[in-house]
């Protein structure tokens, strides 16, 4: 039989959750209003029947607390923790190997559930543990609390005080204006609104949202509307199919994407410009692929002059389109000879003039940080808290080393020694517990407490007197895990005259443009 030819998908709608976690504090509130002269629509259950209510004035939803019965016992076997979700996902696929089924959540950081409704009760949950336990997991947990009263959104309108977990808001003209806890900036949102639960006993205001209005709210905010137009297009392409990829991201939640940096920073269409608009509509419905598959169009702010491979970030295989890429349209560094994994030569990259670099000019393209040995330990002591890992209870960091480096730079452990045992950090686990470094490319610099003015001056045979290593100083650059583009880099690739496909292809090698259509696979299932 033959196969229907491929059809153009145009301006697909996509799932953003706007407020993710509405009711974690009791005082929070919600505004929701139409644009003036204009009603809106909200859309709830009542006694198992749909009812509809048209109104012209501001909704305010807010939060009551219900006193239950009786206290209710919420736990759920947490499989490991996780700064981002590509080590999330990674993490699942392996637990799915060993034959347990999992969920991804994000009810603060990222974590890998054992699936609830499998694991549904509190004897499985405990014999699963110890199966774990006994087969050498270090990371699963039971994550249990007992709560007395749970969050219950509600909202007033016509004199009625409606209690509802579910609404959904609709106007039409697609315009909506969302107002938190009664700020004076009220942001405006294309399409329409839903308010729903969510998996941790709160509420998701999710906006539905062509994704060509939704780029709308992207790409002013994370390119910024100063950046040269060949930047911006090749931003917009990139956001579009960064959203198409990761659709699958708060599956346990019942959307789609966040509107944070945890997905692409999105704030409604109120801040959109007149020449990010044109790079998006002139880009319309232009994704990157590779072999007829979406590319993990991932970006960054600022590499530091180069690039990171996928795996130098984050557990999984290599895409072959994310590789090191030293971060100039000239040959200044020689990476196959001169391999950053070697510390000499690393510290010869960042010792480097910033003249070629495209990031030239740019603040976060080199750093240097300080801290002491204490805020080391405060930080680390909380990272260990959080995740409940061995170790927590450490009082004194003594000493730390870099134990291993890609040779792209990355740092991909270091080892922490305390007064309890030494801890072992791995690529960007390191910026969730070591608050210095904004990014994993860096040395370390000791640094020592000063020798008293008093001291005797040493004899010239004599070994150096013994000083007291106060802290660290963190050298490097760059803002973020530095895998794909450097948004910084693009603006000069297109002052210098490059096309947005000329920007994309130094970035992505072996990338093509198409047109969004139904051939083109948006993720490989089970990919790590």
């Amino acid at each position: 039989m033959a196969q229907s030819a491929p059809q153009p998908i145009d301006d697909p709608v996509i799932d953003v959750g706007v407020v993710q976690r509405f009711g974690a504090e009791p005082t929070q509130t919600l505004t929701i209003q139409p644009p003036a002269g204009q009603n809106m629509t909200l859309k709830f259950e009542t006694s198992g029947r749909e009812q509809t209510i048209t109104t012209a004035n501001p909704v305010e939803f807010e939060i009551g607390m219900l006193a239950l019965p009786q206290p209710q016992s919420i736990e759920r076997v947490v499989l490991s923790s996780h700064r981002s979700f590509e080590s999330a996902e990674y993490s699942a696929n392996r637990w799915r190997e060993r034959g347990v089924e999992v969920e991804i959540a994000q009810p603060r950081g990222w974590q890998v559930w054992a699936k609830r409704d499998t694991y549904s009760t509190p004897l499985l949950r405990r014999l699963l543990l110890q199966n774990l336990q006994a087969n050498g997991s270090r990371t699963a947990i039971i994550d249990s609390q007992t709560v007395t009263a749970i969050p219950k959104a509600a909202f007033v309108l016509n004199g009625f005080r409606y209690q509802r977990d579910r609404v959904e808001i609709t106007i039409p003209s697609q315009r909506l204006f969302v107002t938190r806890d009664q700020e004076r900036n009220r942001r405006l949102y294309a399409g329409s609104l839903r308010l729903q639960p969510n998996a941790y006993g709160t509420y998701t205001l999710v906006n539905p949202v062509p994704i060509e209005a939704y780029l709308r709210g992207v790409v002013p905010h994370e390119i910024g509307t100063g950046a040269p137009q060949p930047a911006i297009e090749a931003q917009a392409i990139l956001a579009r199919t960064y959203a198409l990829r990761n659709l699958r991201r708060f599956a346990i939640d019942g959307y789609q994407l966040c509107a944070d940096t945890q997905c692409q920073v999105y704030e409604g269409i109120g801040g959109a410009a007149p020449n990010t608009d044109r790079a998006i509509a002139s880009t319309r419905g232009l994704v990157l692929t590779h072999n007829n598959e979406l590319v993990d169009a991932l970006y960054s702010s600022t590499t530091g002059g180069i690039t990171a491979p996928f795996s130098d970030v984050w557990n999984g295989a290599d895409r072959p389109y994310l590789q090191a890429v030293v971060d100039s349209p000239q040959p200044i560094w020689d990476l196959a000879r001169f391999p950053l994994s070697d510390e000499n030569n690393f510290r010869q990259f960042i010792a480097r003039s910033p003249d070629g670099f495209n990031e030239n000019g740019w603040a976060q393209f080199r750093w240097r940080r300080e801290t002491t040995l204490a805020e080391i330990a405060a930080g680390l002591r909380q990272y260990l808290q959080n995740t409940q890992q061995p170790l927590a209870n450490l009082t004194q960091v003594r000493e730390l080393r870099i134990l291993e480096r890609s040779p792209a730079g990355r740092v991909q452990r270091i080892a922490i020694a305390t007064d309890v045992g030494t801890v072992e950090l791995q690529k960007d686990e390191i910026l969730r517990a070591l608050f210095p470094p904004t990014s994993t490319l860096f040395y370390l610099d000791p640094v020592y407490e000063p020798l008293p003015a008093n001291a005797p001056t040493p004899a010239p045979d004599a070994p150096p007197p013994q000083r007291t290593l106060k802290g660290y100083a963190f050298v490097g650059g760059g803002l973020g895990h530095g895998v794909g583009m450097s948004q910084a880099g693009s603006y000069h690739l297109g002052e210098i005259g490059w096309t947005n496909a000329q920007i994309l292809n130094f970035y992505y090698p072996g990338t093509q443009l198409q047109r969004l259509n139904t051939a083109i696979v948006f993720w490989p299932e089970g990919e790590s």
